[in-house]
């Protein structure tokens, strides 16, 4: 299903957000049940979506920003085994660790310690693996 990514900004805001070069801009996550998906993403993260149609929700994370992040694509099918991994920032990663298993995440790795702090590894309910990281 051809889909054409949205405009980087709401359509209320004066000004687009600006983009920073070589910084990654937009991620986007194939999904197989696009309402299942929102309320994971929701519910584990605070993160909120903007419907383009039936098959793409764009998301705002929890920066608060106006600004999308990325969004999740309707798909046959979800890709598992490579890929880049994207991590996600916790000021509080056993909350977060919780919040990712009510929602119905796994965790499929830690939590463990790592030079910079602790992290662990989720997948969401189509098996995206994501990873949430905090400096303690």
């Amino acid at each position: 299903m051809p889909f054409v990514v949205p405009a980087r900004h709401d359509p209320g805001m004066t000004d687009p957000t600006p983009q920073r070069h070589h910084a990654i801009d937009y991620v986007e996550l194939a999904v197989t049940d696009l309402d299942r998906s929102k309320r994971f993403y929701a519910e584990a993260f605070g993160w909120e979506f903007t419907d383009y149609g039936p098959g793409y929700a764009g998301f705002r994370d929890a920066r608060g920003g106006a600004a999308e992040a990325g969004g999740l694509a309707l798909a046959d099918a979800v890709r598992t085994g490579g890929g880049p991994l994207v991590l996600l920032f916790s000021t509080d990663l056993d909350a977060t660790l919780e919040a990712v298993t009510r929602a119905g995440g796994r965790v499929v790795d830690g939590p463990y310690e790592f030079p910079g702090g602790r992290r662990f590894h989720f997948t969401d309910p189509d098996g995206t693996e994501l990873g949430v990281w905090s400096e303690r």
